[in-house]
């Protein structure tokens, strides 16, 4: 009998574990980068909204009791339901990751109070950081470890779309996106809501990113394995600000979740009565 429902503990904790992979669609018609999702965003990975209710009951805000996962207040914000909330996807295809946001916001930062590079998280920005292809060392940002970051600043520079990466020597490598391995698009209260909201639409080259991070990095396929963490950074007129930090616990690429490639995804159908 104790052995009977051991054996079923360890089966329902593998089901659990392997529905918390993050299963990225492959896309078959490359979308046109105009900060637009409307053509490929029912065909990409989506869990749904995040909203600061939704960050304080995840694994990775109790785990570090918000120490990374801020939410700061600076005396005169709205309630939290008026704050940030976001819904973010993601897509690839045979040469290319496409990263794309849906973002509700009460105030839009894009004017750093010390401007330097390297400096994006002084903004409202959105960054993916990913390991790929995923191991189990614990690296900060080592070999193959990325991170995709795009200020929300409608102005297209190089200080609004940066790289930090690690290769083979070298660790936290900070740069701008290379030009050819990347298109992006922000586009500002699509919904004529608020002047903080925004739409974010971003293409990166694999080959040109990846594969100088790491060079066991191959052209993907189906069922190859990375790993993910979101940082939504959300300033609000303060210094450093708050952190939005999903499916990770900071720069250690060991708690990232792992992210699968798989196949393409059709849209959800509602069925006639």
């Amino acid at each position: 009998m104790l052995l009977f429902a051991l054996c079923t503990v360890l089966l329902t904790s593998s089901a659990l574990f392997a529905d918390m992979n993050i299963n990225v669609p492959f896309i078959q018609d490359p979308p046109r980068i105009d900060g637009d999702l409307t053509e490929w965003k029912d065909l990409a990975h989506n869990d749904g909204l995040w909203d600061m209710r939704r960050i304080t009951e995840s694994s990775f805000y109790t785990l570090d009791r918000g120490a990374r996962n801020r939410l700061t207040d600076h005396g005169d914000e709205p309630h939290i339901s008026e704050d940030l909330s976001a819904r973010y996807y993601i897509a690839w295809d045979e040469h290319n990751l496409y990263f794309g946001a849906e973002v509700q916001d009460n105030i839009n930062d894009h004017e750093d109070p010390a401007p330097a590079d390297k400096r994006w998280y002084f903004n409202d920005a959105i960054c993916w950081f990913m390991e790929g292809p995923r191991d189990n060392a614990n690296e900060r940002f080592g070999q193959g470890d990325n991170a995709f970051c795009f200020v929300a600043d409608p102005q297209p520079a190089a200080k609004n779309a940066w790289w930090r990466h690690g290769s083979h020597t070298e660790t936290y490598i900070e740069e701008p996106i290379p030009q050819a391995s990347v298109d992006y698009r922000v586009k500002m209260n699509p919904w004529g809501r608020s002047e903080g909201d925004f739409i974010l639409e971003a293409r990166v080259d694999l080959a040109s990113t990846f594969g100088k991070s790491d060079k066991r990095w191959m052209p993907p396929q189906i069922g190859d394995e990375y790993s993910m963490e979101i940082v939504h950074t959300d300033p609000d007129g303060g210094d450093y600000g708050g952190h939005f930090m999903i499916y990770g616990n900071g720069d250690d690429d060991n708690t990232w979740r792992r992210m699968v490639l798989v196949g393409p995804r059709q849209p959800l159908v509602r069925l006639s009565e």
